[in-house]
Formats: C-alpha cells, structure tokens, sequence
C-alpha cells in the first residue's frame, strides 16, 4: 500500500469547510507536488436565503448546553478561557489562560488545581507545558511571560516583551519562542534566561512553530510572508514573498511529522504547501477571489483559521465538511482518519476525513469554544470556552 499523509484546510466564512487532501509521504518534489496539488477553487454549494440560517441564538445554546456531554467541568477562571494545552508527558494535567489574568495547572480527571500561575498584567492568552512537563510557560496580551516549575509549583522565570502574539516551547529542549506585535521573535533558555531574537521584518509575527529537527523554524508574519529561520545561527534559510507568499497576514500554519512540509493560512482564504527544505511553494488551495460565498459585504472574506496534517497512512478520499458555526480551530487524531474541530456555537464535533460525515457531536458550553486539545489516545478532549469554563468530554467512538 503506498504511504499517503494528508492535510485538512478549515475556511472561515458564511459556510464553513473542511477540506481534507491526499499527499504522498516520500520525499516531497515540488513538480510532483504541484501536479497532484493544483489551485482549487471551492464551488458555491448554494445560496443561504437568510444570513443567519444555521447559526443558533445565545438562548438556543444555552438550552442545549442543559445536555452537558462533559465528564469535568474546570471552573476557576472568573472571565473567558482563552487557551488550553494538556502535558506531553502523561496528557493528565491540563493548564488553562483566561481573560482573569491567570492560568491554572490542573488534573483533567477531577478538575482539582495544582498550581495557580499569577502575577500578569492582562488576559492570559498562552500557556503550554514544556516538552518534558516539568515547566509550564504562560503569557499575557500585554507581553508578559512567565515560567513555573511543575513540581516546586514555583515561578522561576520572568520576562517582558512587546505585544505577545504565540509562544511555543521547544520539542526537546528548555528553550522558549515567543512571537510579539513588533514582528520580534524571542528566544530563551530557561530558566538562565540566555536570549536570541530574530529579526524583525517590520510587522507581526502571527504564528511560529518549531520544525521536528529542533534546529528550524517556520514563522508567519502579518504582511503575508513566511520565513524558514535557523535557530542556531539566527538567519532566514527561506523568504516566501511576492506571488509565491500570502496576500494577508497569517492566522494558522502547521509541520507533518518529518518537518518536511509545513501548511500555512491566510485570512486571504488561501493556504499554501512549502517544502521546508527548498522554500518552494508545492500546493496551494484557495476559495475563488477570497470572498465567502453568500456574503452581502463586499470586504468579507473566507479567513483559514485552522490547519493540520494527517498522520495516518492509508489512501483517503477527497473530502469537504460544510456547516454553518464558525471554526475556531481543529485537531487530527494520531492514528485514525478523524479530525475534531470546536466551533463558535459551542460544539466539538470529529468528522470522518474520508466521508466527510460527522462521527459525534459533544456539547455543554453555553458560548463559543475558543480552543481545544486532545489527548495522544484521542480518549478525551479538553476545551476552553467564553462561558469562563473549561471542559472535558470523553470520546467515545463505535469504532474502539
């Protein structure tokens, strides 16, 4: 059976898509890429007669929130929870930021707190665990980043910058990124505090990730350009600009498991595959013109908001998910062909990739979901949500 890995691309418009697309997982070459991976236009798959159809009234929500599908209910967090990330090592604490200017450690089997993370000056919008859980970072809208030690529940690192935009650890080591409004990109070995930036191109720095090899970095800026920085010697290996970059800054990008592609969004509706080796665009998908189909305003457009790939290696079909609630964001499972996404109306769903049927739906928020994690088994999910609670729902599928 030939290996194939795939990525999903979510649209954020009047109609929401999912669009799931098959890659070969040998080496990647760009003419061999771009011949199976051609621009695609979405097709109008038809005309909303109300605006509004689909969407569902605060009241509306909160009446199916009463059916609540969550095992544990965190609530702690005095304003909206804004994001959540779970341990790497165990996957059983869970650290959650919120609009309260805290984060807080705690145990997804209980919801007990372990630790209370405080001191910042504005809503906590990062918090993620470091590669071997023994650190905990969070960082407020204002730029202040702080460092916990898991064990000792003690803060043993602080910092300010700019305007935070993302903050990611590295994948094995105790080095923290940290991408700001001035289009700076920090980076730190904690706890000594040992620093490096990279250069600023002049304007935001939307999204980062650090590539698998550790040694690389992908950054999105707001000006539609994407740069392949090296971590050691602090130079861009890759400028992708012009025809070849977005037209609108970043909102999302996303590694395969090797490092060798890396997918970006755009709120210009398009998403492009790169080859991180060559710096070469490979794919691109895009909604025709950017604008969102149905829409009366003429500025409105199809934002992508969340991407990812496939692990899974088996041939999958196209596919395309439409509905009418706003994605936030989504999450491939490690192993399978589903993917999960949380939405503006309150609700996780996972999606079967090669149907594009969905597979379940949980609720029990009474607001939007405005980030989500699942655990390595995809037995469970953790969400934050603007109802000033998180959740933890089980997942539970016919198939396991």
């Amino acid at each position: 059976m030939e290996n194939t890995e795939e990525n999903a691309i979510e649209l954020h418009g009047d109609e929401e898509i999912i669009e799931v697309i098959d890659l070969n997982d040998t080496e990647p070459g760009p003419d061999d890429l771009a011949d199976d991976l051609e621009d695609v236009d979405f097709e109008d798959t038809g005309n909303a007669e109300d605006d509004n159809e689909g969407w569902e009234t605060e009241d509306e929500m909160e009446a199916e929130a009463e059916q609540d599908d969550s095992d544990v209910t965190f609530s702690k967090h005095t304003g909206s929870v804004f994001c959540v990330s779970l341990d790497p090592a165990t996957n059983n604490l869970a650290v959650t930021g919120g609009e309260d200017d805290k984060a807080y450690v705690w145990r997804v089997s209980d919801g007990e707190v372990l630790m209370e993370c405080t001191g910042h000056k504005d809503s906590v919008t990062c918090a993620v665990f470091s590669h071997d859980s023994s650190l905990v970072a969070s960082g407020d809208m204002s730029g202040m980043i702080k460092v916990w030690k898991v064990e000792t529940k003690e803060e043993v690192w602080s910092f300010e910058v700019g305007d935070l935009e993302w903050l990611e650890w590295h994948p094995c080591a105790p080095v923290l990124l940290a991408g700001t409004d001035d289009g700076s990109v920090w980076m730190w070995k904690i706890p000594a505090g040992d620093c490096k930036t990279l250069q600023s191109p002049g304007c935001q720095a939307t999204s980062g990730k650090v590539l698998p090899d550790g040694k690389r970095a992908v950054v999105g800026y707001e000006d539609g350009t994407v740069r392949v920085w090296d971590l050691k010697q602090g130079n861009a290996i890759h400028v992708i600009k012009g025809q070849d970059g977005h037209q609108g800054a970043l909102t999302c990008l996303a590694c395969n498991k090797d490092g060798s592609l890396v997918l970006t969004g755009s709120v210009d509706g398009s998403a492009k595959l790169i080859n991180t080796t060559t710096g070469k665009v490979v794919g691109a998908l895009s909604v025709e013109g950017g604008k969102a189909k149905g829409s009366k305003d003429e500025e409105e457009t199809n934002s992508v908001e969340s991407v990812g790939f496939c692990n899974i290696c088996c041939p999958l079909k196209l596919a395309s998910v439409l509905f009418q609630a706003g994605i936030v964001h989504l999450h491939w499972e490690e192993s399978s062909s589903v993917v999960s996404t949380c939405s503006l109306d309150g609700a996780l769903r996972l999606w079967d990739a090669r149907s594009g049927n969905m597979v379940s739906e949980y609720r029990g928020h009474t607001a939007e979901i405005l980030d989500f994690t699942i655990n390595r088994e995809a037995t469970l999910a953790v969400t934050a949500s603007g109802d000033n609670q998180a959740k933890v729902f089980c997942l539970q599928r016919p198939d396991r």
